[in-house]
């Protein structure tokens, strides 16, 4: 799906040509991957609960959603970044739009990025440094009212209520 950039542009400085090879070997989804719930409580204080997938290893996250037909919307995948950085992502070989939302080290939504376009190898940045990136259903935030400010509840996020 998209890569975290930061490990892309390190490889391609670092391994020219392997990259390349690299890539080019993702041909299909990868398997499901462990799960965490986590919640959304919206502005209005309404809670949405989603089942994500944790994307932990540089290869999981470079694989990411790639080649998933579809997302349910109580679903997705979260990337943690410890440390918290400024989040890069793609679409490449990802066939639905997402969302993409930018998750700070305490839980509260930096920034989204709504209905990201499949395939394309446009940059999708956080902006700010960031503890999380979680994709979603393409729509899901406009959908329940999910913006930035908003409270995610998590194990990472040192909150569990």
């Amino acid at each position: 799906m998209r890569r975290w950039m930061g490990i892309c542009l390190a490889a391609g400085i670092a391994g020219g040509s392997a990259v390349g090879v690299a890539a080019a070997a993702i041909t299909g989804p990868q398997a499901k991957l462990p799960t965490e719930t986590i919640t959304i409580v919206n502005q209005h204080g309404k809670r949405f609960t989603f089942t994500v997938e944790k994307a932990l290893t540089p290869k999981q996250q470079e694989i990411g959603l790639m080649f998933r037909k579809s997302v349910a919307a109580d679903e997705g995948m979260i990337f943690p970044w410890n440390p918290p950085q400024v989040s890069e992502m793609w679409m490449k070989n990802t066939l639905v739009p997402l969302d993409m939302v930018f998750v700070g080290p305490h839980g509260t939504i930096r920034h989204i990025a709504n209905e990201t376009v499949p395939q394309s190898l446009r940059i999708i940045s956080s902006h700010v440094k960031v503890a999380a990136t979680i994709e979603l259903q393409g729509g899901i935030t406009a959908k329940d009212d999910i913006d930035v400010g908003d409270k995610v509840i998590g194990p990472q996020f040192g909150d569990d209520k």
